[in-house]
C-alpha cells in the first residue's frame, strides 16, 4: 500500500493511542484510521451533503417501489 506514513502513524498509533506494537500490527489500516478519528468510507475532500445532493439521492433511491408491468 502506498501514500501510509508508517513513522507518523506508528507515532499516532502507539503514542497517541497507546496501542502496544503488537495491538499496531494486529490493526488494519481501515481500523488504524477509524482508532484516530478519520472516516475512510468519506472522501476527505468532499464537503458536507447539500440540499442538491439529497434532492439527487432521493430521486435515485426512492423509499417507495415503483411498480413495473
Amino acid at each position: 500500500m502506498s501514500g501510509f506514513d508508517w513513522p507518523a502513524l506508528m507515532r499516532a498509533g502507539m503514542r497517541g493511542a497507546g496501542l502496544a506494537p503488537e495491538a499496531f500490527w494486529r490493526l488494519t489500516p481501515v481500523e488504524l484510521l477509524i482508532l484516530l478519528g478519520v472516516d475512510p468510507g468519506r472522501d476527505q475532500r468532499q464537503g458536507p451533503m447539500t440540499r442538491a445532493g439529497l434532492s439527487a439521492l432521493l430521486a435515485a433511491f426512492p423509499d417507495e417501489r415503483r411498480m413495473t408491468r
